[in-house]
């Protein structure tokens, strides 16, 4: 097993200083710097951190992103690299001087990122939406779904079944229809507010539907305009809102 150093971040500092042991598991945290950059590190064997443990891993990385934090509220400018991304020594060569090989190929690549996010911070939009609520409305205006549904009501329970699967279908498809519509407004609205966006995976909640999630770059100072949008859509009967942030930009690097 060879040595390794695992790579929280890169920051914006040209000196190589210890943050102390606030690493994953307690490691001493410090800088490996070249020119006016800085990878943020600590020492580990060159293997990736895995485990069957789950609340272990979970702890593993609340520590990672505890670490991008606290480095960026020390330095001011980081660029956060995902979990578990460890820079491994090879023959001849160790670990740390091929962390500053790496700052020195891809430096100028590092520096445009950097002034890219420099003075702006990563906020995340949820928005969800309630599918019965949608459903109703658009029962009670589309003449199409309105006359089928009197047309159920007028048949024997027998007949009335074909109606109703060809109403369940016409539904799901004005609905997908405008979850649609929503989702492109939605964006928009959220899109004006900010320097950059991010199209995310949406994710499961109990008894929500999540109809859109976003990453957001935009300056610390300016976030009480995309807040006040936020919040008008909050208000929307079918619509509710989970705004976090702000963040390092783990989704701009």
């Amino acid at each position: 097993m060879g040595e390794g150093r695992y790579l929280y971040c890169v920051a914006n500092d040209n000196q190589k200083v210890s943050l102390g042991k606030i690493g994953i598991e307690g490691n001493e945290v410090y800088t490996i710097p070249y020119k006016n950059l800085c990878a943020v590190v600590h020492n580990c064997p060159a293997e990736p951190y895995e485990s069957e443990d789950s609340e272990r891993v979970r702890n593993w990385v609340i520590a990672h992103e505890r670490v991008v934090e606290l480095a960026w509220g020390k330095f001011g400018v980081v660029l956060p690299l995902s979990f578990d991304t460890i820079i491994k020594g090879e023959e001849g060569s160790d670990p740390e001087k091929n962390i500053k090989n790496w700052l020195k190929e891809d430096y100028e690549n590092l520096k445009e990122k950097m002034t890219k996010v420099r003075g702006k911070a990563e906020y995340g939009v949820q928005i969800f939406w309630d599918p019965k609520i949608i459903a109703d409305k658009i029962a009670q205006t589309n003449e199409e779904i309105k006359k089928l549904d009197r047309e159920i009501k007028s048949k024997p329970e027998g007949a009335a079944y074909m109606y109703k699967h060809k109403l369940e279908n016409l539904l799901k498809r004005d609905i997908e229809k405008e979850a649609d519509r929503c989702f492109k407004d939605l964006y928009e609205r959220v899109k004006n507010c900010v320097d950059d966006i991010r199209v995310e995976k949406t994710k499961k909640e109990k008894g929500k539907q999540m109809l859109m999630n976003l990453s957001c770059l935009l300056p610390l100072d300016a976030s009480k305009k995309l807040g006040e949008e936020l919040e008008r859509i909050d208000k929307m009967e079918e619509f509710s809102v989970h705004f976090t942030g702000p963040w390092p930009p783990y989704s701009f690097t």
